[in-house]
């Protein structure tokens, strides 16, 4: 992929719980979820594992994804998940 890409990606956390996120490297954004270094959200839910992502080409048409999707009930973040790993 593009060195330029962005990516907002949803992550299971061991609680069972979603978090959606924005980054331009997703393998070090796990990591630093993984390590607690990540989100406030994420710290003490881990591990965490990468349900789904977007990628864009630009910073704005990514966040402006990011934000429609946190906005979402979980209901719909879970059809989103599903649909996209059919």
């Amino acid at each position: 992929m593009a060195s330029d890409a962005h990516y907002v990606y949803v992550v299971e956390c061991a609680d069972g719980s979603l978090y959606t996120g924005y980054t331009t490297d997703i393998e070090r954004r796990l990591a630093e979820h993984n390590a607690g270094t990540g989100a406030k959200y994420t710290r003490g839910r881990t591990p965490v594992e990468l349900v789904y992502k977007e990628t864009f080409e630009g910073r704005s048409a990514a966040m402006r994804r990011e934000h429609e999707i946190k906005a979402f009930p979980r209901d719909r973040k879970e059809r989103l998940v599903r649909e996209s790993s059919e």
